[in-house]
């Protein structure tokens, strides 16, 4: 049993968490079309399953097309893929079964969110490909782990809207950000491996790339902020919310992982904290 939860990475629910709030902005921002708060809570449970689910599948996918690179990788050497304990037969069943439960989720929505949800699935195949031929994985991992705030939107909207496609922006730019701190962990490894990574690219320049990359998340952030008509608190708390990732950039230490990895978790409060701001600016906006 403890091999499945270290497998499905059960035991460091980070990942499941930033993989769920992109989706809960998406509803924040598509709740103001529907007054049914049992709804947006039936929404927001499956949501959070759908994140279990998906999150977990990726993770074995992963594990199972990097095995012979996580053993390389002092931070990956123990997987269970990668030391045998779990045989990539298994692995594939296991992908099957969560795959199969996140559908029946997926099949809960309207139709424009099942097809749109099925197409995520062609960036969770390639994903784990990029880190092969480009610098920039941690961009492609953005596109991939943010999807839900479009889907979060159309589960209730039903339709496309710049407000979502802008929000879905800024946070690409944010996981950017954030998974090049995660990826710093392991940039001697990969660079002996031959791997790449923005955190490889950017190795000598990181805090400026962390600003760069959180200012942009921030003003996409303010523009939808902006085309919701929000009010004067709630730019207020989107600023606020901002200082968790400025703290990121001014303690980050390219010689303490340790520090980094809590630094990476930290990503966590900032999520719920843009929900909870969206909310309440749907809310009482």
């Amino acid at each position: 049993m403890l091999k499945i939860i270290k497998l499905l990475r059960l035991d460091k629910p980070t990942g499941i968490f930033l993989l769920f709030w992109p989706c809960t902005w998406g509803l924040a921002i598509g709740s103001s079309s529907t007054n049914d708060r049992n709804l947006f809570y039936y929404y927001l449970i499956l949501f959070f399953l759908g994140s279990v689910f998906m999150r977990s599948a990726g993770c074995v996918y992963n594990d199972i097309i990097d095995r012979n690179i996580d053993v390389k990788v002092l931070r990956t050497k123990s997987r269970p893929i990668a030391i045998g304990s779990i045989s990539t037969t298994s692995g594939w069943v296991i992908i099957l079964l969560l795959i199969f439960a996140s559908l029946i989720i997926l099949f809960q929505f309207n139709l424009n969110s099942i097809i749109f949800g099925l197409s995520s699935g062609l960036l969770v195949i390639v994903y784990p490909f990029m880190k092969r031929i480009t610098y920039w994985p941690q961009l492609f991992l953005g596109f991939t782990f943010n999807w839900g705030v479009i889907l979060g939107w159309l589960v209730l909207e039903n339709t496309f809207s710049l407000i979502p496609i802008l929000l879905y922006a800024s946070a690409i730019i944010w996981t950017l950000g954030y998974d090049t701190i995660y990826g710093a962990q392991d940039i001697e490894d990969d660079l002996k491996i031959g791997v790449k990574s923005t955190s490889i690219k950017f190795k000598k320049k990181m805090k400026l790339f962390l600003s760069t990359c959180y200012a942009i998340s921030s003003f996409l952030l303010i523009l939808t902020l902006t085309l919701l008509s929000a009010n004067f608190v709630t730019y207020i708390l989107a600023i606020l919310s901002g200082f968790i990732l400025l703290a990121q950039v001014l303690l980050y230490d390219d010689k303490n992982n340790k520090k980094n990895s809590k630094l990476f978790a930290l990503n966590n409060y900032y999520g719920l904290s843009i929900f909870l701001t969206l909310l309440l600016e749907i809310n009482h906006g």
